[in-house]
């Protein structure tokens, strides 16, 4: 048995015996009991969110005059809060702006991590909208051992695979917290702002943090909702705090924004939408997603064939191999 069947063994055993009915999605873990994975449609319904059906997906088509991605056939991209109101502004040709996000913890993205790129680069250019990618090298500082230098080392690898995605250069602005909060006012403004607005409580129960957890991690979560408002970046959007953003990213995700929305109507800001993407399953077994912290669980961008046939999990029968390349080649294709 492999040591990263091991883990994945392990965030099972220790689920308790709610999360066994109830999948454990987070920020920082992702597990579920079921060898199906993560149950989306439960999923919804916990986290508040709707469901991206076949009228939203025909509506997408209408208003881009494009057929819509193979993401949204699919299912991948499964959840939204608030489509239809940035479906409302391209009507209407007013202007939102797209924001997702990476935080860099290895050398090289994986393919889990290239589906949120690759769907806002579409609606990128389905929609013509500027784009705002942040890097959360700070984070990965607070979570990971990692020093400030290596976590901003690994935040310039990092966007080295963004840019090769072919984002439109002139729209869309890629930063790195620990380079561009010293140099915003307005964006450390709007983290202060924010923080001022949640207390402790609401962060631990969000988040699950508790009485051990440094107070860099409780401040966190307003680094990742500063974004979510155009007045953080006046050199693109002049100075306008109106500008509605739209956040495509995994479902993990979700608590940052659900903390973000309650937030913003509190400040004079709109409320973020999002598109919630699924996980792309760990080459394990889809109990879990791959992560850039088990090298195993995944497939980097600079992997060679060799080093991806070594990763090939020997202990999963041929049903479960096979249930696992289909789920893998149907995003993907």
């Amino acid at each position: 048995m492999t040591e990263a069947t091991n883990d994945i063994e392990k965030k099972v055993e220790n689920m308790t015996t709610k999360n066994l009915e109830e999948d454990v999605v987070n920020p920082w873990e992702v597990a579920s009991s079921s060898d199906k994975g993560v149950d989306y449609d439960k999923l919804i319904k916990r986290f508040g969110s709707s469901k991206v059906d076949e009228e939203l997906i025909k509506r997408i088509e209408t208003v881009t005059g494009k057929p819509a991605h193979h993401f949204l056939k699919r299912g991948v991209f499964f959840s939204q809060r608030d489509m239809h109101q940035i479906l409302n502004l391209a009507e209407q040709k007013k202007p939102f702006f797209l924001y997702t996000g990476r935080g860099p913890s290895s050398e090289a993205m994986h393919l889990g991590h290239l589906i949120p790129f690759i769907f806002t680069k579409w609606l990128q250019e389905a929609f013509d909208v500027p784009l705002v990618i942040q890097l959360t090298d700070d984070e990965k500082f607070l979570w990971k051992d990692l020093t400030l230098e290596e976590a901003s080392r690994l935040s310039f690898e990092n966007a080295k695979d963004i840019i090769a995605l072919g984002f439109d250069v002139e729209k869309t602005f890629i930063f790195s917290d620990l380079e561009y909060i010293a140099q915003s006012p307005a964006f450390y403004k709007n983290m202060l702002r924010t923080q001022k607005l949640v207390t402790y409580n609401q962060v631990k129960g969000i988040f699950g943090f508790d009485d051990s957890t440094c107070i860099g991690k409780i401040s966190f979560p307003s680094i990742q909702a500063a974004p979510s408002f155009s007045s953080s970046f006046p050199q693109i959007f002049n100075n306008k705090t109106n500008i509605p953003c739209l956040i495509p990213c995994a479902i993990d995700q979700d608590p940052y924004f659900r903390m973000t929305r309650d937030v913003a109507p509190r400040l004079g800001y709109i409320k973020p939408a999002l598109m919630h993407s699924t996980f792309f399953p760990a080459l394990q077994g889809a109990q879990t997603k791959m992560s850039a912290s088990d090298a195993n669980s995944s497939i980097f961008l600079t992997d060679t064939d060799k080093q991806i046939k070594t990763k090939e999990p020997n202990d999963l029968d041929e049903r479960k191999k096979s249930v696992l390349k289909d789920e893998h080649t149907d995003i993907l294709q």
